[in-house]
């Protein structure tokens, strides 16, 4: 027997997937689509742990452990998820629900946490760091010392909803210009108003042809990012911030801009020129399979129902498994 340790990254309309065996070799990965609603979501995890197994020619019961990143508050004590509207779900014991189907350990993670733990594994390097989500919402995961930090009630990384101008647009929150305002993908959509498949993509092609109102929206990414990355440094003193999300398919572009803005701010305060920041910040290479190793990892740690506290910290393995970045 083979011990499998499966990790899914739930979305809004996919689960990607894979599966990690013992040695850190990725043996499978797939896609396949969400659920909707609870009894969707649970039906959409086992019929992706069916789909891993199928593609990596072992049985279902070769799966040891599962790990579960998803959007929403997630007590990742109890393996339960809260207010993950884009599923269609208000309150779900997913953990409980898995495991009456698969008796194994079943570990339950938000999405970006996750996903910071596989980016300092994929690093190999999780000394420091902060995964920086700018998807449709803007979070981060925080990992100190190798290990994934919550905050005492599961809030640490939340810089999204830090306001840095008082007078911006409303955040979906109810506060005012929230980080999330000027770089997340949902706000910056809605201000540009103007549809299309890749309204992120759209506003970078038209300000380079000289639109003014993608011009200002640009320069607010740009803008949003780095007070991000800044509060981040000062928040947690990482030395590293790893950008992943939706908004960074732009690549270079949306890099080139963040070094810009930051260089420009290091330029005006001879205190945060000190912090480097134009140095502390890189992208998650394409297609790297963060929240899913991430997910797999932190299932992997709990080899028995999850007891501890919500604030104490998951292990980040410090090594980069094989295939992780191609495979």
């Amino acid at each position: 027997m083979t011990a499998i340790r499966a990790g899914l990254d739930v979305g809004g309309t996919k689960i990607e997937a894979l599966a990690l065996t013992a040695d850190g070799r990725i043996a499978a990965r797939t896609r396949i689509p969400t659920g909707w609603g609870d009894d969707g979501v649970v039906a959409a995890v086992h019929d992706a742990i069916a789909a891993l197994a199928a593609e990596g020619g072992f049985p279902v019961s070769d799966v040891a452990s599962i790990g579960i990143g998803i959007p929403g508050l997630v007590d990742a004590e109890r393996g339960r998820v809260l207010h993950a509207v884009n599923l269609g779900v208000a309150e779900l014991d997913l953990a409980a629900a898995v495991r009456a189907r698969l008796a194994v350990p079943v570990a339950v993670e938000n999405d970006v946490k996750a996903a910071a733990v596989g980016a300092g594994s994929l690093r190999g390097d999780a000394h420091s760091m902060a995964y920086l989500n700018l998807g449709t919402g803007v979070a981060a995961g925080i990992v100190i010392d190798g290990r994934l930090w919550r905050g005492a009630r599961g809030t640490a990384g939340e810089v999204g909803h830090l306001s840095v101008d008082p007078e911006g647009r409303v955040c979906g929150c109810g506060q005012r210009g929230c980080i999330e305002t000027f770089c997340g993908g949902g706000a910056v959509s809605k201000a540009w108003g103007r549809g299309g498949a890749l309204p992120i993509l759209d506003i970078f092609d038209r300000a380079e042809q000289g639109d003014p109102l993608a011009i200002e929206l640009r320069a607010g990414v740009a803008y949003g990012a780095a007070s991000a990355v800044r509060a981040l440094v000062l928040g947690a003193d990482v030395e590293t911030v790893v950008l992943g999300g939706g908004v960074t398919a732009l690549g270079d572009r949306l890099l080139d801009d963040l070094r810009r803005r930051l260089r420009a701010e290091a330029a005006s305060s001879a205190f945060i020129g000190s912090l480097r920041l134009e140095d502390r910040v890189e992208l998650l290479p394409p297609g790297s399979p963060a929240a899913a190793l991430g997910a797999a990892l932190v299932g992997a740690s709990q080899p028995t129902p999850p007891s501890r506290p919500a604030s104490a910290s998951v292990p980040v393995a410090s090594n980069t498994p094989e295939g992780a970045l191609h495979g």
